[in-house]
């Protein structure tokens, strides 16, 4: 999925009514050069996993280090255009789990959210790019210095963890119309 591969599929997105307006800015960030790159500022292109397990009834998430809030596995593509393998590497990188399937043939949610400023970075955003992936539960996790905790947790609680974050629950609506 590089990036004419992405802009490709954006038009194509069938959003949520609330993922609509993220679409056009998506791919005005897209026609820059460093899009990305980390220290693309304003904002930069990013990519997670929403893993769920073979029942559709647990997703895995991470209590994340510097945000504090539960989240799905995800990060910076590091001037990676082919941001189905960020995710992908990511999920690796931040679960332990190296096993995934990939569920959806394309985008499954979009969202740009804004990340505050830490030691060399101003605040910015993130415009996150989310794929639906399954993980094998019975896979031991481990957890890095990126988060304080990986969780199975079962959908009909992250209302409970996430209220907060409205893309988290989003995702959760859009699986079980799947499931």
């Amino acid at each position: 999925m590089n990036r004419e591969f992405l802009i490709a599929a954006l038009k194509n997105y069938h959003a949520f009514a609330e993922e609509e307006i993220f679409i056009p800015k998506f791919l005005d960030l897209l026609l820059h050069r460093d899009a990305y790159q980390r220290d693309h500022l304003p904002g930069h292109i990013t990519g997670s996993a929403w893993i769920v397990d073979t029942s559709g009834n647990f997703v895995l998430l991470t209590h994340h280090a510097k945000l504090n809030k539960w989240l799905q596995p995800g990060g910076h593509a590091d001037g990676d255009e082919n941001i189905l393998n960020v995710a992908l590497r990511e999920a690796r990188e931040e679960t332990g789990l190296s096993d995934f399937k990939l569920l959806e043939n394309g985008i499954f949610d979009i969202d740009i959210h804004t990340i505050p400023a830490r030691k060399e970075f101003p605040q910015h955003q993130h415009y996150d790019v989310r794929f639906l992936i399954e993980g094998d539960k019975e896979q031991s996790l481990l957890v890095t210095k990126e988060s304080h905790a990986l969780a199975w947790i079962p959908i009909h609680q992250l209302v409970h963890l996430t209220e907060e974050n409205a893309s988290i629950l989003r995702m959760a609506n859009k699986l079980s119309r799947l499931f």
